[in-house]
């Protein structure tokens, strides 16, 4: 059975760089914009990352609209591994050309000791099968990252990873996808 889903980049956390799977709290600009982009919208479900940036915003609707939570490791952002937080300006600077390659590649260039792309791939499709499995045809909000959301438009429009870093996800936007993707092998 496939379902829609709304997937929905947390707010600002008013940090730069990859932040990756670091414990960033929202800004209160973050909070803002949250709640603008939720409203007027309805769900029945919602799933969200366990980071903070995603989860307290998702315990803080659910709760609002009397609705069920579903807290899943599995949807957190892409380790960066050494790039973890620095600065995208200063991992520049130091290391040009691999954060070129990485962009263009980065299946074949991640970044060093970074979680596996088909790694989190995988991990990603797993939370939204189970997902898809416990919802049935209910309305579903999950509430996670750009570099997740990222992922899995790539995966459903058929683009290669490298499509990645042009895929326009910005803070509190909300996509709309189809799961299971059929054309996932």
């Amino acid at each position: 059975m496939t379902m829609s889903i709304e997937l929905l980049r947390h707010g600002d956390t008013g940090q730069r760089g990859y932040r990756g799977q670091l414990d960033d709290p929202l800004s209160d600009a973050g909070w803002m914009q949250l709640r603008d982009a939720v409203a007027g919208h309805a769900w029945d479900i919602i799933a969200s990352s366990t980071l903070q940036r995603c989860a307290l915003f998702a315990r803080d609707l659910a709760l609002a609209r009397g609705l069920p939570l579903r807290l899943d490791a599995r949807l957190a952002e892409y380790h960066f591994g050494s790039w973890q937080g620095v600065p995208m300006e200063q991992i520049a600077e130091e290391q040009g050309d691999a954060l070129a390659r990485f962009w263009a590649d980065p299946v074949a260039h991640p970044p060093p000791n970074a979680e596996p792309l088909d790694a989190f791939r995988d991990r990603l499709c797993a939370a939204l099968d189970d997902l898809a499995a416990e919802a049935g045809g209910q309305r579903v909000l999950v509430i996670t990252h750009g570099g997740a959301i990222r992922m899995l438009r790539c995966l459903l429009e058929k683009r290669g990873y490298g499509d990645m870093a042009s895929i326009d996800v910005p803070h509190a936007s909300l996509h709309r996808l189809v799961w299971p993707a059929t054309v996932i092998a």
